[in-house]
């Protein structure tokens, strides 16, 4: 069985209480049309994202969803940072495909009006349908339906779409990633889904084992993976189309379980540290949305991968290590080792000589407790780079918000008294966690445009996105593909 998609806009005018249609609900065969239009006069009008579901008016599609798509008229919103429109789009689609959801019938195929965006139409319906179940009992999987734009003769909607549904698909993959327990996603199986999923594209894998990271010198890196009997990895990827330009750096965090180390975490809620290795997974899914689109972009991508766990190896509080570029560091919290591992791979993302180097990771969770779910937290070191990557947030809903780098956070983490940096504040009461974890970063990055994302509050969603189900969020990699195109324009 089939189903059938369509929208309706907002008039913005309270005086005629009715529905605009959309381009192709007007297209549509009269006698459907006719039949639909005057059930919907019935019923009145159709407010955002609220949805009507029809039967049998179709011998083509037995089940109709009409769905409000909110304000003809909306556009940027200042206060939101968001393009309004889209969103209201994708949360219109999330509602009407949950509509169809809902029913007891067998769907094969649901084909979606394009909504004058096509783009956002299939990101709410592929977010919206997607669920981590594959661990579980066969039976209670959820059965596929494909998703089909109904009007086809529109090329550029089509192409959108297209666009949209590489994008989306691989955001999915990305939770998929993120969801896996730490028994399974270990740093060897995460080498090996890189391979799978980017040396068919054209992208060359390389994954290095703990010998090589001797080799240079990341003793800040093998600090953190000392304490685990699961072997570290370092991942790299390499996808050049941009002929001779100097390529971007991209650069995650792989922790594929946090136990805190010796500065143990609490027991409550530590189930979700299997997701530590978010910043790695959008850096993998980022780098194979692009050569999916074959995007004229060069990009590497680096991600140091172990686990945070205790054994008679592991840190100690107040053990002092070497990073790559010789400075020493005071760890005086175990639980700070995200940007242990980040320091050595930033040090050897240098190498490269990028021209613009980024990296991402669930730094802190004093960044949660700062902007909570609604968007990522942005470091950077060029005002134009982050407008770039603002502006992408609007487009995609997936937000972001700028951080101070100030001066005042430099000094509390350098002269400790047994090093050259220490991995936390100088004055533990001082507060402004995230912000300390940025400018301890900055001490390993040469690269004049830098730029760091703490996802700590983003990557995982319980209503804040009403079109990604609760989980992990796959966020923000739709903002990163969209930034590091404009950066190569």
């Amino acid at each position: 069985m089939n189903a059938l998609i369509l929208g309706l806009f907002d008039n913005d005018d309270e005086k005629k209480l009715e529905n605009v249609p959309t381009p192709f609900f007007t297209q549509i065969d009269s006698k459907l049309q006719g039949k639909l239009s005057e059930e919907l006069k019935l019923l009145g009008p159709l407010k955002a994202s609220k949805s009507r579901v029809f039967f049998k008016l179709s011998s083509e599609y037995p089940v109709i969803v009409v769905v409000g798509l909110g304000s003809i008229k909306a556009d940027f919103n200042e206060i939101e940072e968001l393009q309004e429109k889209k969103e209201n789009i994708r949360k219109a689609i999330a509602v009407a495909v949950n509509s169809i959801r809902s029913l007891d019938g067998e769907f094969k195929e649901i084909h979606f009006d394009s909504c004058q965006d096509a783009e956002s139409v299939v990101e709410g319906a592929v977010l919206s349908d997607w669920r981590f179940d594959e661990l579980k009992n066969e039976k209670s999987r959820r059965k596929p339906i494909e998703f089909l734009l109904a009007d086809i003769s529109d090329s550029k909607e089509v192409a959108k779409w297209k666009k949209g549904f590489i994008l989306s698909r691989m955001q999915n993959f990305c939770r998929k990633l993120q969801e896996l327990p730490a028994n399974i996603m270990t740093p060897t199986r995460f080498g090996q889904e890189a391979k799978e999923l980017c040396e068919p594209l054209g992208v060359k894998v390389l994954v290095h084992d703990r010998q090589w990271a001797e080799e240079k010198k990341m003793y800040s890196f093998l600090s953190v993976a000392n304490g685990s009997d699961e072997p570290c990895k370092f991942v790299e990827l390499h996808y050049m189309n941009a002929g001779e330009k100097r390529p971007l750096v991209f650069v995650g965090k792989g922790i594929t379980f946090d136990t805190g180390g010796i500065s143990i975490k609490p027991s409550s809620g530590m189930d979700l540290m299997r997701a530590d290795q978010s910043g790695g997974c959008i850096v993998l899914t980022t780098i194979a949305s692009l050569a999916k689109l074959k995007a004229e972009v060069n990009i590497i991508g680096l991600i140091p991968l172990t686990e945070n766990t205790i054994n008679g190896k592991a840190t100690k509080p107040g053990d002092v290590v070497v990073a790559m570029n010789g400075k020493s560091i005071q760890i005086d919290n175990t639980d700070a080792e995200g940007r242990l591992v980040l320091a050595d791979a930033l040090c050897y993302g240098d190498t490269f000589d990028p021209f613009c180097m980024i990296d991402i990771a669930t730094l802190t969770g004093a960044i949660k407790q700062a902007l909570g779910q609604a968007c990522t937290a942005v470091y950077s070191t060029n005002s134009k780079h982050w407008e770039m990557i603002r502006e992408s947030g609007y487009e995609t809903g997936d937000r972001v918000w700028r951080m101070p780098l100030f001066k005042n956070y430099s000094k509390l983490v350098k002269d400790p008294a047994l090093a050259d940096l220490i991995n936390m504040s100088n004055e533990p009461s001082y507060g402004a966690g995230s912000c300390i974890g940025a400018v301890f970063l900055k001490e390993f990055a040469k690269c004049e445009n830098w730029m760091h994302l703490d996802m700590a509050g983003t990557k995982y969603n319980t209503s804040d996105v009403s079109y990604i189900s609760r989980g992990m969020s796959g966020r923000p990699l739709r903002t990163m593909v969209k930034f590091i195109e404009k950066l190569f324009m």
